[in-house]
């Protein structure tokens, strides 16, 4: 019932300004703390073989930190995993996209600008769209479903395993020249992490949207993705919204001819799109909440 009454929570409160303008969110903290360890181990020889011990050490100090928060009682653990769950946050972020494209071009790239990583200076209306339900796929799956699932098989120190894990991948976990070796770990851990919950969370947004019988096609086209887990609920998604996703979009400057997702649905959608999508988010969590009131009520009793 702990996972209940935390996804609750956050639905209702999300990320309130008035806590994290004066505490550091927990989030920025597993940050900073990825950030010294790329700063002051990322250098010189054996990079990966460092790598691997720096994920080696975040991984068991947030499995011991689980450990202790969760002996301080299940209002403890309520809250820390309200903290570490993103549904509200996530849904004003892509609703806000939306907004902000009705109101003109300009403030729509800056506002997706603020929840993807590619460059948004030259996008068009449709690119902006596609970069908004693509985030919000592909984060419904990092931020809730994923997060939650971890916290259902082996309590808060599996779901700060997750986050700092997911957290270190978002920082480090980069092909680049610098981080290629040093984050490769990182990488490949959080892949394996985002193995099942990828494919839950595909799962769920089929089968809230009577999409069952497209499993095949969300399966072979999330197969083609750049990403063994991102394409699951980026598929799931298109085809929900009868909407093309994913296609060439530009990095650093550079543009990459990445294959579209539900290549023959709408190239070309708007902020009705995103708001079909924020729905999505809810349904989704929704469908998310009963299962997890169900696993809980058969813990409870059984």
């Amino acid at each position: 019932m702990t996972l209940f009454f935390a996804m609750i929570l956050d639905a209702l409160l999300g990320e309130p300004k008035w806590l994290w303008s004066r505490a550091p969110h927990p989030a920025v903290l597993m940050g900073r703390l990825i950030g010294w360890a790329d700063k002051r181990f990322n250098n010189g020889s054996y990079r990966r073989l460092k790598g691997i011990a720096t994920v080696a050490a975040l991984s068991v100090g947030a499995v011991l930190l689980g450990a202790l928060l969760s002996q301080l009682g299940p209002v403890i653990e309520i809250l820390v995993a309200a903290v570490l769950l993103a549904q509200k946050s996530l849904v004003q972020h892509v609703q806000a996209v939306g907004n902000a494209l009705r109101l003109s071009l300009a403030e729509g790239r800056r506002s997706v600008a603020m929840i993807v990583g590619r460059d948004t200076a030259e996008m068009d209306a449709p690119a902006v769209t596609r970069a908004a339900i693509e985030s919000a796929a592909e984060n419904l799956s990092d931020g809730i479903i994923a997060p939650a699932f971890w916290f259902l098989v082996a309590g808060l120190p599996g779901l700060l395993l997750y986050k700092i894990t997911n957290t270190a991948d978002s920082m480090i976990g980069y092909k680049t020249a610098r981080h290629q070796s040093f984050g490769w770990a990182a990488a490949r851990f959080d892949d394996l992490l985002n193995l099942i919950p990828a494919r839950l969370t595909a799962a769920l947004i089929a089968l809230t949207h009577n999409g069952q019988n497209d499993w095949h096609l969300i399966r072979a086209e999330a197969r083609r993705h750049r990403s063994p887990n991102a394409g699951w609920p980026e598929a799931a998604m298109a085809r929900a919204l009868s909407v093309a996703l994913s296609g060439p979009r530009s990095y650093d400057g550079q543009m990459r001819d990445f294959p579209w997702v539900n290549p023959h649905a709408d190239r070309a959608p708007g902020p009705d799109a995103i708001d079909s999508a924020v729905a999505a988010l809810w349904r989704t969590w929704a469908t998310a909440l009963a299962l997890s009131l169900v696993i809980g009520l058969i813990v409870c009793f059984f």
